[in-house]
């Protein structure tokens, strides 16, 4: 029997994160799943996969931390790096009258600290895996309808940043993936969402399993189709 490939998901305590988190296991990936604090639901997945599910303790705003637990999992080899973290606060909220501080946390949260991880994780991910990023289609400046702006600003921040990562490493061999999940029902979506967890996230993996090894950016959807910039 071959290794077991390992997948390192940033944000997996809830919500998208925590589908991940059973869809790999289920899968039988290697999962190293990150939590800001204890999550219940995700302690009780480890029961379900002993030895398959092993849980670490980052808040990824916080540099310190970030750079802890890079140095417990330096020796490790991933496959895969999908880093999943994400606020939306501000939704109706324009840059007249949004909330410096609302503003400022959406930045970091959604895009900033994303990017540092992926900074610094990505010589983690093996040759022929990939690094991927939770974004969204209202990350896109041509698709986005024109609502939620400050959200979806962040998330084009996101998105530029990852370009501005590949364009430094033009001759990577990896897949650098922005993955759109679609409009999902979460606490962050909402009720109103168009899509389930569970019509989201297998076609999410399906397609990052697709393009492992595939060098290059691509900007996709749940089922792999790339979206405009």
């Amino acid at each position: 029997m071959g290794q077991k490939l390992t997948v390192l998901i940033v944000g997996a305590s809830r919500g998208l994160g925590l589908a991940l988190a059973e869809e790999y296991c289920g899968r039988d990936w290697q999962v190293i799943a990150t939590v800001r604090r204890a999550s219940e639901q995700l302690n009780a997945l480890a029961v379900r996969f002993p030895g398959s599910l092993a849980i670490e303790t980052v808040d990824i705003n916080e540099a310190e931390q970030v750079l802890a637990l890079r140095a417990r999992l330096d020796q490790r080899r991933i496959d895969l790096l999908f880093v999943n973290a994400g606020i939306c606060v501000a939704r109706d909220n324009t840059p007249a009258d949004v909330d410096v501080s609302d503003f400022t946390d959406l930045m970091i949260t959604n895009a900033l600290s994303p990017m540092r991880v992926v900074e610094l994780f990505a010589s983690l991910v093996s040759s022929q895996g990939a690094v991927a990023v939770m974004s969204s289609e209202l990350g896109s400046i041509t698709k986005n309808p024109g609502f939620w702006e400050i959200y979806s600003a962040s998330k084009a921040a996101l998105n530029m940043l990852m370009k501005c990562f590949a364009g430094r490493h033009s001759g990577d061999p990896r897949a650098l993936l922005l993955i759109a999940p679609g409009w999902v029902r979460t606490e962050m979506g909402g009720s109103g969402a168009s899509l389930s967890i569970e019509e989201s996230i297998p076609g999410v993996v399906s397609a990052i399993e697709r393009n492992l090894g595939r060098a290059g950016l691509r900007f996709i959807d749940n089922r792999g189709r790339t979206l405009p910039w």
